[in-house]
C-alpha cells in the first residue's frame, strides 16, 4: 500500500531529477530507526553514479523534491546517505480506512506463474520422524506462501518405495513377522514396518559379530553377512517382478501408507499429487539417450554413461550403469520431466535435506544442459538437521524421534501448561482437548519454521511452548486476547467502521507503528515467497504480536472515552487479528478464538 506508493514516487523523482529509470523492484525501504524522526528510510549510497552527487547530497535533493511534490510526505531528514521520510498523519488514518474496508492480501494480483513444491518424500521402511516434520512444515508453508503471493501452486510428494532399505524391512518381517498385521499388534502400519527395519539391523549386527569372531575383517563381515545377501537377492527378485516378493511389497507398503495418511492428517499437511519411485525409477533412460545424442553425456568402456562437469567446478557423474540399470540421477532426471509434463511450471522447488546439496546441484546443471525450459527455475530448498538435546537420531538403531510420539508429547506439555494457567475452566472436555492439540502443533510448527531453513537446529519441546516468549503459543495467545476485545466491543455495540474514526487528525506513536506494520504485510509476504522463507512470515507475526501488545499495554481500548479513538483502536484490533490469522494459515498454524 503506502510502500508501493513511495516506490512509485521515488521512481518518478529519479526520472525527473536525474533522467534515470529505477526498476520498482529495486527500490526498497527500511524502517526508520527509533532515534530519528520518520517512518521509512531510503538508502542513497548505491546511486552515486546515477546522480553524480555524494550520498547526502542525493538524499537532500530527493527529500526536497518529495516534500514539495508528494502530499503524503510531511517532512524529511538526512543522516549521511539515509533519507528518512516523515509522513502526514492522514496517510496512516487513510491506510487504516483501506485496511478496514479490504485486507491487504486481497489486493495481491494473480501471477502467470506455475510453481511445483515437492516435499515430505518419505521412505516406506519407517514412520515419519522429527526431520520429516521440518521438511513437511517447510514444504507446506512455502506452498501456501507462494499461492498467497499470486502463483498457481501444486504440492507433490515423491515417495521412496523401492530399494534395499525396503527389502530389509520385508525380509525381517518374512523371517519373524509370523504373518501378523498392524491390527494384530495394535500398531500403526508405518510403525510396525519401521520396527522390522530395526529388527533387520539387530540381526545384521549379530551376523557381522560372528563373522568377525571367525576371522573376517569388519569390512568383509559387513559385506558378507548372509542376511544382507538375502536382502540383495530379494531386491533383485523385486526388480524381476517376482510375484511373491511384489505381493509382500504391496501389502507392507499399504500398511505404511495408511500410517502416513494418519500422520499427515494429524499434522495438517496435504498434497495435490503423489509420485512413487517404483513408477519413476526407469523414467530417465530416454533423457540419457537424448543426452548421448547431443554429446552432453559420454560412455565409458564398460558401457556406463557419465557427464563431465569439471568445467562447472564439479566432477564426473554417473547417470546410467554399464548394465543399463538406473541410478538415482537417472530417476531424478526422468521424474523432473514427468512432473513438468503433468504441470508445466516455471519454478520447481525441492524441499530436501542439505546432505543432498551436491546431488541437487548436479541435477539442475544436467537439466540446464539438456535445455529444459524449467531448469533455471529449479530450486533446492536445503534445510539442516534437527536434533534434540539428547543428540542425533538413527532410524536403523531405533533411536529416531517418531513424529506421532513427538506430537503426543507436545500435546501433553500444552495440556500441563494450559491447566497451570487456569484460564479455560469454562471449556468443555472436547474444547479443551482440541485446544491442547492446536497449541501443540502451533508451537511445533512455529519453532521449526522461525529458523532459516539452512541452519541446523536444536529442538527442545519444553522451550517451544511459552506463553510469553518468541513462540507459536504467544502468537496464539495474542490472537485470543484480541478476539476477546472484539467480542466485548461487539457486545457493547462499539462501531469500528471507517467513518467512525476517519475524522481523527492525530495518532499515538504506537497506533502509527501498528498501522505501518499491518500495511507492510504484503512486502513481507513477497520477501518470503521470493526467498522461499517461511521464517520471514514467522518473524513478521512475532513483531506484529509484540506491537499490538505494546498498544494494549499503553493505551485504553474499550475504556477510551473519545469515541473516535476507541473506534480506531477496535479497528486496529480487528485488522491485527485478521492478519495474524492469515499469516498463521501460511505456516499451518491455527489461531484460536479463546484460550
Amino acid at each position: 500500500m503506502i510502500v508501493q506508493k513511495l516506490q512509485q514516487e521515488i521512481q518518478n523523482a529519479f526520472q525527473v531529477l536525474f533522467k534515470h529509470t529505477l526498476p520498482l523492484e529495486k527500490i526498497t525501504f527500511q524502517q526508520t530507526r527509533k532515534e530519528f524522526e520518520g517512518s521509512y528510510t531510503f538508502v542513497t549510497f548505491p546511486y552515486g553514479r546515477v546522480t553524480g552527487k555524494r550520498p547526502d547530497e542525493t538524499a537532500t535533493i530527493l527529500g526536497e523534491f518529495l516534500k514539495e511534490n508528494v502530499v503524503e510526505i510531511k517532512d524529511f531528514n538526512v543522516v549521511k546517505g539515509f533519507l528518512n521520510l516523515v509522513l502526514e498523519q492522514s496517510v496512516w488514518i487513510k491506510t487504516l480506512v483501506n485496511l478496514n474496508n479490504k485486507p491487504v492480501w486481497e489486493n495481491i494480483a494473480k501471477k502467470d506463474e506455475k510453481v511445483m513444491v515437492e516435499y515430505s518424500s518419505p521412505n516406506t521402511n519407517k514412520p515419519l520422524h522429527l526431520g520429516h516434520l521440518r521438511n513437511n512444515f517447510l514444504g507446506y508453508s512455502v506452498s501456501e506462501i507462494m499461492a498467497a503471493n499470486g502463483s498457481e501452486v501444486m504440492k507433490v510428494n515423491l515417495v521412496n518405495d523401492r530399494g534395499i532399505h525396503i527389502c530389509k524391512s520385508m525380509l525381517a518381517y518374512q523371517k519373524h513377522g509370523e504373518g501378523k498385521t498392524p491390527k494384530d499388534l495394535g500398531l500403526k502400519g508405518d510403525k510396525m514396518v519401521g520396527d522390522y527395519y530395526v529388527k533387520f539391523n539387530d540381526l545384521f549386527k549379530i551376523e557381522v559379530k560372528e563373522l568377525v569372531e571367525a576371522g573376517k575383517t569388519q569390512e568383509q563381515a559387513e559385506k558378507e553377512a548372509p542376511i544382507l545377501k538375502e536382502a540383495q537377492q530379494m531386491l533383485l527378485r523385486w526388480e524381476q517382478g517376482d510375484k511373491e516378493i511384489t505381493d509382500l511389497w504391496k501389502k507392507m507398503n499399504g500398511w505404511v501408507y495408511e500410517g502416513f495418511d494418519e500422520t499427515y492428517k494429524s499434522i495438517g499437511v496435504t498434497f495435490d499429487k503423489f509420485y512413487y519411485e517404483s513408477n519413476t525409477y526407469l523414467s530417465g533412460k530416454g533423457a540419457v539417450e537424448e543426452g548421448l545424442e547431443k554429446g552432453i553425456f559420454f560412455k565409458k568402456e564398460d558401457g556406463s554413461v557419465w557427464i563431465d562437469l569439471t568445467e562447472d567446478g564439479l566432477d564426473e557423474k554417473l547417470v546410467l550403469r554399464g548394465d543399463g540399470t538406473s541410478v538415482y540421477m537417472t530417476q531424478d532426471i526422468g521424474t523432473a520431466d514427468l512432473k513438468f509434463g503433468d504441470f508445466p511450471m516455471q519454478k520447481s522447488v525441492y524441499v530436501i535435506g542439505n546432505e543432498q546439496d551436491y546431488h541437487m546441484k548436479v541435477l539442475k546443471l544436467i537439466m540446464q544442459k539438456l535445455g529444459r525450459s524449467y531448469a533455471d527455475g529449479m530450486y533446492h530448498l536445503s534445510y539442516g538437521m534437527v536434533e534434540l538435546p539428547s543428540g542425533k537420531m538413527k532410524s536403523r538403531e531405533g533411536t529416531v524421534v517418531d513424529a506421532d510420539e513427538l506430537v503426543a508429547d507436545m500435546v501433553e506439555i500444552a495440556r500441563k501448561r494450559t491447566l497451570e494457567a487456569d484460564k479455560i475452566n469454562d471449556f468443555s472436555e472436547e474444547e479443551a482437548e482440541n485446544l491442547y492439540k492446536i497449541l501443540a502443533l502451533g508451537a511445533l510448527k512455529y519453532y521449526l519454521l522461525r529458523v532459516e531453513p539452512k541452519k541446523k537446529m536444536l529442538f527442545d519441546p519444553n522451550d517451544s511452548i511459552d506463553f510469553q516468549g518468541n513462540s507459536g503459543v504467544y502468537l496464539q495467545y495474542t490472537h485470543a486476547k484480541i478476539s476477546a476485545v472484539l467480542r466485548k466491543a461487539n457486545e457493547n455495540k462499539i462501531s469500528h467502521t471507517s467513518d467512525s474514526f476517519a475524522i481523527l487528525e492525530e495518532l499515538e506513536n504506537t497506533e502509527e507503528d501498528l498501522i505501518r506494520l499491518l500495511s507492510d504485510y504484503p512486502s513481507y509476504l513477497n520477501e518470503a515467497a521470493t526467498n522461499y522463507a517461511p521464517s520471514s512470515i514467522a518473524n513478521y507475526m512475532y513483531d506484529l504480536a509484540k506491537q499490538y501488545s505494546k498498544l494494549y499495554a499503553e493505551l485504553f481500548i474499550l475504556g477510551e472515552e473519545n469515541e473516535a479513538k476507541k473506534s480506531l483502536r477496535v479497528a486496529l484490533s480487528d485488522a491485527t487479528a485478521k492478519t495474524l490469522k492469515h499469516a498463521g494459515k501460511l505456516l499451518g498454524i491455527e489461531m484460536p478464538e479463546r484460550m
